[in-house]
């Protein structure tokens, strides 16, 4: 835990990339789900998102279940909050539960989360973030904390990314990630020892404004306006997303940007023409997940829509590829 903050350090990320290869890594699946710090102690156990936001009331089964598996034992998690869609990682029902502060009972059976730990931070007071990967993963399991909320997802060792791949694939999985055996936990750093291959392009993009819907999509937004940050932490355009909605959504959506509507464009440089003379614009404030085939001359093609985040704040979205 911080003493300036109270909070725990963020989490240690990893840099985006083709697998590696040798016999120094292990290998995770990648969960499409929300990153969050599990804190237990004298005290209720909390949960704590990426950007340091308390979560803990919005995941009541979690908080519940590491109450039953650690008691007052004191620890600091690390792992992924996901949602499950006949035994498939669902973001589009995590999010869901992402942003209700007090779920009701109807909705945690109909989205139920779970807590995948794969990182430990913490144990008695002690911290573990010196220990190398396998002394760390050794020192989780022996917590043995498997309950139908809380599970340890497993690790590989000597086999071939290529190999993993194709199992994340056959499993409807995001990716896999190559951890360095002897690779300390870094908080806060986005460190080469960690090597994430998702088996889709995914990126975090500002949602900037909308252009109104029409048709079916009418009373609700068309297409959302993306932005990121490029290497001078300017705020640049990088395409529109107009698939991937409901129709809820996008009613939901266009509700929520008229309220934080502003009369000119954030962007630092002005976007095409086409898109400036039939935008609303508003705050880049909100986040959001998009799917994408490739990111080339400046924009993302065949994007889709996947959910809004509230774990991630506008100032650390970079350009596709840069994280």
């Amino acid at each position: 835990m911080s003493p300036a903050t109270g909070k725990p350090v963020p989490p240690m990320l990893a840099t985006l990339g083709h697998p590696p290869t040798g016999e120094r890594w292990a290998w995770e699946s990648k969960w499409d789900g929300m990153r969050a710090i599990a804190t237990t102690g004298p005290k209720a156990p909390a949960l704590w998102s990426r950007n340091g936001n308390r979560v803990s009331e919005s995941f009541p089964e979690i908080v519940d279940a590491l109450a039953a598996v650690l008691g007052h034992r004191e620890t600091v998690l690390d792992g992924e909050i996901v949602a499950l869609d006949k035994g498939v990682p669902s973001f589009a029902r995590l999010q869901r539960r992402m942003h209700v502060r007090t779920p009701t009972t109807q909705l945690q059976k109909s989205a139920l989360t779970n807590y995948y730990v794969f990182d430990i931070l913490d144990i008695d007071g002690t911290s573990t973030t010196e220990l190398p990967y396998l002394e760390r993963r050794e020192a989780l399991a022996s917590l043995s904390i498997e309950n139908p909320r809380i599970k340890v997802p497993p690790f590989w060792l000597n086999v071939d990314g290529a190999a993993m791949l194709e199992v994340a694939k056959k499993h409807h999985l995001e990716g896999v990630i190559a951890k360095s055996i002897n690779s300390t936990y870094q908080p806060g750093k986005r460190s080469p020892s960690w090597i994430k291959t998702p088996l889709r392009a995914n990126t975090e993009a500002i949602i900037c404004g909308f252009v109104e819907g029409s048709g079916g999509a009418a009373g609700g937004i068309g297409a959302l306006i993306l932005g990121a940050h490029d290497d001078s932490g300017s705020l640049v355009y990088i395409g529109n997303v107009g698939t991937g909605f409901s129709s809820r959504q996008r009613r939901e959506l266009r509700d929520k940007l008229i309220e934080i509507e502003r009369p000119t464009s954030p962007f630092a440089i002005a976007p095409p023409y086409a898109i400036g003379r039939v935008a609303r614009w508003s705050a880049p404030i909100y986040v959001c997940d998009v799917e994408y085939r490739e990111y080339v001359g400046g924009g993302l093609r065949h994007p889709s829509y996947k959910g809004l985040r509230n774990d991630k704040s506008a100032d650390e979205v970079d350009l596709p590829g840069r994280h």
